[in-house]
């Protein structure tokens, strides 16, 4: 079993009706709903929440962390952005979605401004899959279309990718680095772009297949924890 905290700030739900509209249970709900699957135990946590959802308890029996923040990045606690990137180092899987790329704890964990160009014009954007055997991929078409979205465009001021999976190409012509992955530590980081609030982005059948993918492919591998720092010999070393 994965388990899977979903964090939301779950702000623009409650202010803007064209968000409600779509969203009338909060972004994470409708995450929560629809990558929803046997092997994931799902739970969510927002900004409001005292330790925004993300006590050291919450972060400790989570897997795999969502992240999906816009208008409140700078309300988010610095402790509680170090609380996430030591989690992240230390193993747990960190998935970042669209305007989370300017939250603080992306940026902690790029070490870069992940700046970039946007704009909102109903845009159609096309997500082509540039890898394919990878795991995050499976199941996913050659390509697939968003009849609306919010535009982003490169440069996108982000290390190097370990792994580009998605590109996106949008109507007004710019092109996206729309799916990347990176390791930090022992914990892997997937980057998602589509997401804007005000479009039923996270309805759509293709982008929870990739965001499902992404959980199993981020989720802690098991593996024994490192031991750093000076060591004793594992056998006795001779006389030189």
């Amino acid at each position: 079993m994965i388990r899977v905290t979903i964090w939301n700030e779950f702000l623009h739900e409650k202010i803007h009706k064209a968000v409600s509209d779509v969203y009338p249970d909060g972004i994470h709900a409708a995450i929560a709903a629809g990558i929803g699957e046997a092997d994931l135990e799902i739970g969510t946590a927002t900004l409001e929440q005292q330790e925004h959802g993300l006590s050291e308890e919450a972060l400790n029996r989570t897997d795999v962390l969502i992240w999906w923040g816009h208008m409140g990045h700078e309300k988010v606690e610095d402790a509680i952005v170090h609380r996430v990137h030591q989690r992240v180092l230390d193993g747990m899987g960190l998935i970042v979605l669209h305007s989370g790329h300017f939250s603080k704890i992306f940026k902690a964990l790029m070490g870069t401004t992940c700046d970039l160009k946007w704009r909102e014009a109903d845009e159609k954007e096309r997500i082509w899959t540039v890898d394919p055997a990878h795991p995050i991929a499976a199941g996913v078409p050659e390509h697939f279309t968003l009849e609306r979205e919010e535009m982003y465009g490169e440069h996108f001021d982000i290390p190097a990718p370990d792994e580009l999976i998605f590109v996106s190409w949008f109507e007004g012509g710019e092109v996206f680095r729309s799916g990347c992955t990176f390791h930090r530590g022992q914990g892997k980081i997937f980057y998602f772009r589509p997401g804007h609030e005000s479009y039923p982005t996270y309805y759509d059948g293709n982008v929870l297949k990739i965001i499902r993918n992404a959980v199993r492919w981020a989720a802690p591998s098991g593996a024994a924890k490192p031991m750093r720092g000076n060591h004793q010999p594992l056998e006795p070393i001779g006389k030189r």
